[in-house]
């Protein structure tokens, strides 16, 4: 991780406060944000997607909104200091936050005993402003296992031993940072949510996703399941940015064709993508 007292880290800080304190104004990106590091450059992009979220109002039928990037900003952050880095050529993304998964760690997949066996991730999570009692956040104290995050990130143990042959050459970012929950607390996913109000929901985090692929420089973006597939392509050509967009299966337990055996699939496909054989530590 970056050195918290640096003019980076100081900045971040100070950012990170006035987010936690409600500042909504946007901050513009300045000609002196591009020349910082990956990692201070997607922190950057993130702060202001959120600025622009809080001004979303939705329907009745969202009752919870969470965003990890809030109260779980310091274990993100560590996250992404700690791993996003010069160099990384794929960035691996989602959709959105699962209840058990980033919702609880600020990680994308962050199923809580990869993110702190694993990943290393440590940090204080806080709360939502409005919890739903039963879905309560426990932070990397959470003793629920998310599926899609255990088969993720298991995945690529198995495949590198080591996170740092992963993070060599590849990202895990979400397109969406919000979860969303009815007042029964099920799990609403944007395309659950009524179409204008995912179309500027998306909208945006369209707009932030450019932002974070120029900031990296990757070469590939592999949408993890059809729909941050389809919105990646849509919105990085929209953007005119020259960037392969391909997908690979979601690890969801909602796919009966992921539970038969994601693993095969995603090795097949990231064979044919030529992203296996640099993961391989064999």
């Amino acid at each position: 991780m970056s050195d918290d007292n640096s003019p980076v880290g100081e900045t971040l800080h100070r950012e990170d406060e006035e987010t936690v304190q409600g500042q909504d104004r946007p901050k513009q990106q300045d000609s002196g944000a591009l020349n910082g590091t990956p990692s201070s450059r997607f922190l950057r992009a993130e702060l202001e997607l959120n600025a622009h979220l809080r001004r979303l109002s939705f329907s009745e039928q969202v009752r919870y909104i969470y965003n990890p990037l809030e109260y779980a900003w310091e274990t993100h952050r560590c996250y992404v200091e700690k791993y996003c880095q010069p160099g990384q050529r794929f960035l691996f993304l989602g959709m959105n936050p699962g209840p058990f998964g980033m919702a609880q760690t600020g990680v994308p997949f962050g199923e809580v005993r990869s993110v702190v066996d694993w990943l290393k991730i440590t940090g204080e999570v806080g709360h939502p402003d409005d919890e739903h009692p039963k879905r309560r956040i426990t932070g990397l104290a959470c003793t629920k296992s998310e599926v899609s995050g255990a088969r993720f990130w298991g995945f690529f143990k198995k495949l590198c031993g080591e996170p740092e042959l992963f993070f060599r050459h590849c990202f895990v970012h979400n397109l969406c940072p919000l979860i969303f929950m009815s007042a029964s607390g099920k799990n609403l996913t944007p395309p659950e949510l009524p179409a204008a109000e995912r179309e500027a929901l998306l909208a945006l985090c369209d707009i932030a996703l450019c932002q974070v692929v120029e900031a990296l420089n990757v070469s590939m973006v592999i949408g993890i399941g059809k729909m941050a597939e389809q919105r990646a392509r849509r919105a990085l050509s929209a953007a005119n940015i020259n960037v392969r967009v391909e997908g690979i299966m979601h690890p969801s337990p909602r796919s009966a064709q992921a539970n038969k055996g994601w693993e095969d699939v995603a090795k097949a496909k990231l064979a044919e993508l030529g992203v296996l054989s640099l993961l391989n530590n064999s």
